[in-house]
């Protein structure tokens, strides 16, 4: 590697190496995990897993649309209208919203599904419990431990996070790895001299950097980007996945769904970035995507009904969505509850028919052909 390369690598990866559960990555790698029911062996995994995760409480009435409901429009007749001709047909007489092209174009190919009307059982109206309940699936929440850690303990599988730190969904007895273009300023040459010659004693400290040099090293360019949208992300996560065969499981979050004002551009604008970046995961994986398990899912849904700014509110059950290129989809899932008045959750809700956890445990266990007795342990008390 030539030595101004280096120094480019080491500048854009000091938030990586920074971050404990990194810097404490290979001890935890390299030791014996008798807790665990599968320890790391010369097996090569292939299966992928990729964790896509809307922060801010998707409207999934504006995604996943029902236009054969009568009560949609007597809630929500100003969000409705400006999509209704132009929303993308999907059976059971739902609509995908238009903005959605390339996830409505893997529906038709099969390989994506929604679900209608789920909720995990959080039954309150805090983001940022929702969000930590979401990613930890345990009951009380564990901010330590999270369901995809775990799954890729159980699969015995590397992990990371395209994210600033490690999520509750990465935290637990794995070492997941995380990675995201940094802001802070590159330093000078002797500066990075001098940290390999100070780690050069030390086997934790040298693999981390280590480590992060490989990972920098593989996103390359992609690392220059300091404000990145979700389809610069994606392609990042996908180089990873794609160069490393034995990191399966990632993680990638994407906020600004709290659409309280001006929902129909803001979504507008939602959908577009994220149907963007499905569809560069999809087409950077290439081959790996027939391999790769997507979830994409959101704390919980919005009020039914539209508010005075032309918005809405904080609710309750949302859509799920399930894609890959093994992914048996193609249809709505779910059972739909119905808008009148008496179906709504709390007479202003999109009622919950079933628990978002359940449907990622299934997603999960026919993915990668875990047992029931080890999705147990990924979903301990749900």
């Amino acid at each position: 590697m030539q030595r101004r390369k280096l120094i480019t690598l080491f500048g854009t990866s000091l938030l990586l190496w920074q971050t404990p559960l990194l810097a404490a990555a290979p001890s935890s790698i390299d030791k014996p995990d008798n807790k665990s029911p599968s320890k790391k062996s010369n097996k090569k995994p292939s299966k992928k897993i990729v964790w896509i995760m809307l922060r801010g409480a998707m409207d999934s009435l504006h995604a996943v649309v029902p236009p054969i409901d009568d009560d949609l429009l007597k809630l929500r007749k100003e969000l409705v209208e400006p999509i209704a001709n132009t929303l993308q047909p999907l059976e059971k007489g739902f609509g995908l919203h238009p903005d959605l092209a390339f996830f409505h174009k893997l529906y038709k190919q099969k390989q994506l599904s929604p679900v209608v009307a789920t909720a995990t059982p959080y039954r309150q109206r805090s983001h940022f419990d929702a969000q930590d309940f979401l990613e930890s699936a345990t009951t009380p929440t564990n901010h330590n431990n999270g369901w995809l850690a775990r799954t890729a303990q159980q699969y015995n599988g590397d992990a990371i996070a395209i994210a600033q730190s490690t999520p509750i969904s990465l935290r637990g007895e794995i070492a997941a790895r995380s990675w995201y273009p940094s802001s802070l300023p590159e330093a000078e040459d002797d500066l990075y001299n001098r940290l390999a010659t100070m780690y050069e004693n030390d086997a934790e400290l040298s693999n981390s950097l280590n480590q992060t040099l490989d990972t920098q090293n593989m996103v390359g360019d992609l690392a220059t980007n300091k404000r990145p949208k979700l389809p610069e992300l994606a392609r990042a996560c996908a180089t990873l996945l794609k160069e490393n065969n034995q990191l399966n499981f990632a993680m990638i979050e994407m906020g600004g769904w709290d659409t309280h004002n001006n929902q129909v551009r803001r979504l507008s604008v939602a959908f577009k970035e994220l149907d963007a970046g499905l569809q560069i995961l999809h087409d950077q994986l290439g081959e790996a995507w027939q391999d790769t398990l997507v979830i994409i899912a959101t704390e919980f849904g919005r009020t039914a009904k539209i508010n005075g700014t032309k918005g809405t509110d904080h609710g309750t059950a949302s859509a799920l969505f399930f894609a890959g290129g093994s992914y048996q989809g193609g249809d709505v899932k779910g059972k739909w509850p119905g808008l009148a008045s008496n179906q709504l959750y709390q007479a202003r809700d999109l009622m919950p028919t079933s628990n978002t956890f359940d449907w990622i445990n299934q997603s999960i266990q026919s993915h990668l052909n875990l047992t029931t007795t080890q999705m147990n342990q990924v979903f301990p008390t749900i």
